[in-house]
C-alpha cells in the first residue's frame, strides 16, 4: 500500500467542472437566503460578528497549526486539516444554529460575512500557516501553488454566486422567494449525489486510508466548535450567541476544501480525504450538538 502522500483520487477534468458548477449553485442557494440586512445588521451590534469571525479565520487555523507541530501527520493530511481550517462556515450551520436553539439571524449574518471574506483570508491562511510547519511548506513548494491564482478560483466559486444571489434577492425578493427552497433542496442533493459518486469511484482509497484521517478530523472538529463557543464566551456573549458562532466555526464549507484540493492539488490523497470525512462528520458532530442543545433552552444556560 502506497503512502498517503502518495496516492491520487480518481477524478478527471470533467468531474472537476461539474464539482464547480454544483459548488456554484450550493452558493447561489446559500445567498438568496441573505439579504442586505444581514450586512448592515453588522454595523449595528458588531461584536457577535467580529468574534465569529475572529475565531474562525484566526484562532481555528492557528490551533490547526499547532495541532499539526504537535502530531506531525503526513504533510498532505497536516496540509488538509490547514485548508479545512481556512475554509470559511458551512452552508448547513444556519439549519443547526436553529435546531441548536442559537441565534439564526447572527449565524446568516456570520455566513454571509464569513464567505465574503474567505475570498482573501482562505487564500493567506493556507499559504501563511502551510509555510510556517515545514512539511506543509515543502508541497507547497513542490506544487508551485499561487495564491492569486487561488484567490481567483474561489472569487469565482463564493464571490461570483454571492453576488448574483444577493443581486436577486435585493431587487427580486419574488423570485428569490419562490427559488429559495427548490434551490436548497436541488443544490444539496445534487451534491450529496456528487459526493457519493466520487466516494464509489474511489472506494478502495477511501477503505484503505480513512483510518489515518478519522481521529484527525474528530479531534480539530472538536477544537472548531470548542473554539467558537469559548470565544464567545470569554467575549461575554449570551448563550443563543455562543450557540451561534460554536456551530458556525465547527461547520465548514468541506464542498469549497475538495474544490480546490482537485483544482490546485491534484486530488492529493491525505488532503481530499481530509476534507471528504469533514464533510461527513461535521454533520454528524454538528447535528448531535444541536439534539443536545435542542433539549436545553439558551435562557437555563446563561
Amino acid at each position: 500500500m502506497l503512502p498517503i502522500d502518495q496516492i491520487q483520487l480518481n477524478f478527471n477534468p470533467g468531474s472537476l467542472m461539474l464539482l464547480n458548477v454544483i459548488l456554484g449553485l450550493v452558493m447561489f442557494g446559500v445567498a438568496l437566503d441573505m439579504r442586505l440586512t444581514d450586512f448592515r445588521h453588522v454595523l449595528v451590534t458588531p461584536k457577535p460578528v467580529i468574534i465569529g469571525i475572529v475565531a474562525q479565520f484566526v484562532f481555528l487555523p492557528a490551533l490547526t497549526w499547532v495541532m499539526t507541530m504537535i502530531f506531525r501527520p503526513a504533510p498532505s493530511i497536516a496540509l488538509g486539516m490547514m485548508l479545512v481550517a481556512a475554509c470559511p462556515g458551512g452552508n448547513i450551520s444556519n439549519f443547526i444554529t436553529h435546531y441548536s436553539r442559537g441565534n439564526t439571524a447572527l449565524s446568516v449574518s456570520m455566513t454571509a460575512i464569513s464567505t465574503a471574506v474567505a475570498i482573501f483570508m482562505t487564500p493567506f491562511n493556507l499559504t501563511f500557516w502551510g509555510s510556517m510547519n515545514p512539511d506543509t511548506d515543502r508541497l507547497l513548494t513542490e506544487i508551485a501553488l499561487d495564491p492569486l491564482e487561488m484567490l481567483l478560483s474561489v472569487f469565482l466559486l463564493l464571490g461570483v454566486p454571492l453576488i448574483l444571489g444577493l443581486l436577486i434577492s435585493h431587487k427580486a425578493t419574488g423570485v428569490a422567494r419562490k427559488l429559495r427552497k427548490p434551490m436548497r433542496i436541488f443544490s444539496m442533493a445534487v451534491f450529496g449525489l456528487f459526493v457519493l459518486g466520487a466516494l464509489a469511484a474511489n472506494w478502495t482509497h477511501f477503505l484503505n486510508y480513512v483510518g489515518y484521517v478519522v481521529l484527525y478530523v474528530l479531534a480539530q472538529n472538536a477544537i472548531a466548535l470548542s473554539t467558537g463557543y469559548f470565544s464567545a464566551f470569554a467575549a461575554g456573549l449570551r448563550e443563543t450567541d455562543r450557540r451561534a458562532v460554536a456551530v458556525e466555526v465547527g461547520i465548514q464549507n468541506s464542498g469549497l476544501g475538495l474544490t480546490l484540493i482537485f483544482t490546485f492539488f491534484h486530488g492529493l490523497g491525505g488532503m481530499a480525504l481530509i476534507a471528504a470525512w469533514w464533510g461527513i462528520w461535521h454533520i454528524i458532530s454538528g447535528m448531535a450538538l444541536g439534539t443536545f442543545w435542542s433539549r436545553r433552552p439558551p435562557e437555563e444556560h446563561t
